[in-house]
């Protein structure tokens, strides 16, 4: 079997009866070794003591007055969040579990870092086994920002940490034999070089094209059933769409914030300006297999799924969506 997304540190952790993650030491011991945690030179005795400790036993109870007691203002939020995020795993029997108590409590005290990371490493899981680079890189949606690459009439995304920090738009290498001025260069995956993304897979430095009835909507749409069935058990088809053509939206669920708001006001019965129609990137009908487990309010009503960008096309999906906004009857698949 072939690996792949090995910065996540699945290969750290455990795994129990049904095959879900069980948190280990050396996975938090980890978190320990982040350059953010490491005490540097003129780290005060509280912290250097603090990080001495959990290092021999990372599940050491730390109490607020211990964390209160480092001078540096700055080490002390590090801490505050790795213990909060520590305690979230240990306080559940696996790291599905604790992502589900996460994301239903409405209310995440984390930074985005610590829940894309949490996702990451369960994709991870839910993926095992799985052998189709466009289905991987369709997954790195999940827990990585995107932004739109400018390229003809294509959708193309790539990752937002590698290319958003540069001024001009990147060339992707396919192109770039033009003679263009180079200032990030990406490959588009493609059936050619699809191969080269278990040697890179962490790199994370592949376009993914998402243009209708190209292999990526059909890709995201095969992640996003693994994604139903790890955590909460279902069976869902997923059938990617090239649009709504009237239909009736009984039930949506927007994949992130601004697909949230278009949902909103095609529910409304607003008319979209081209502007907005123009942030939508793949739209989705989604079926659960057994319609005994949908709520009676939708029945065997198709639900919709939209998945959209920024204006200034950033693509920040919310996966947990999928996890709380589907009109099912029960969520408990992951304890």
């Amino acid at each position: 079997m072939k690996d792949f997304w090995i910065a996540c540190g699945h290969h750290l952790l455990d795994r129990d009866a049904s095959g879900r993650l069980v948190v280990t030491d050396e996975f938090l011991k980890a978190y320990l070794a982040r350059p953010e945690l490491m005490p540097p030179d003129d780290a005060c005795a509280a912290e250097r003591r603090l990080h001495r400790q959990l290092l021999t036993n990372p599940r050491l109870p730390v109490d607020a007055k211990e964390i209160g007691a480092i001078a540096d203002a700055d080490a002390r939020e590090n801490w505050r969040f790795v213990l909060t995020f520590r305690d979230l795993l240990l306080r559940h029997a696996t790291l599905e579990a604790a992502y589900l108590a996460l994301v239903r409590s409405r209310s995440i005290n984390l930074p985005p870092l610590f829940v894309n990371q949490l996702v990451h490493v369960i994709l991870r899981n839910a993926l095992d086994g799985c052998e189709d680079p466009f289905v991987l890189r369709a997954a790195e949606l999940f827990f990585r920002p995107q932004r739109l690459i400018p390229h003809e009439y294509s959708l193309l995304l790539g990752d937002e940490e590698i290319i958003g920090g540069h001024d001009s738009a990147p060339v992707l290498s396919l192109i770039s034999m033009l003679g263009a001025n180079i200032e990030a260069q990406i490959d588009i995956l493609n059936a050619a070089n699809a191969d080269s993304y278990w040697l890179r897979s962490d790199q994370c430095d592949l376009a993914f094209d998402l243009t209708g009835g190209t292999r990526g909507p059909a890709a995201l749409a095969e992640v996003i059933s693994r994604w139903i069935s790890h955590l909460l058990g279902i069976d869902a088809a997923i059938e990617p769409l090239i649009a709504l053509r009237d239909a009736k939206l009984t039930w949506y669920v927007g994949l992130d914030a601004e697909a949230t708001r278009i949902g909103d006001r095609l529910w409304h019965g607003d008319v979209l300006d081209q502007r907005t129609l123009g942030c939508v990137l793949a739209l989705f009908r989604l079926s659960i297999a057994d319609a005994g487990l949908v709520v009676e309010s939708v029945g065997r009503e198709p639900v919709y799924l939209i998945l959209a960008m920024t204006p200034d096309q950033l693509v920040r999906m919310k996966p947990q969506n999928l996890l709380t906004g589907l009109p099912v009857k029960h969520l408990e698949a992951a304890t």
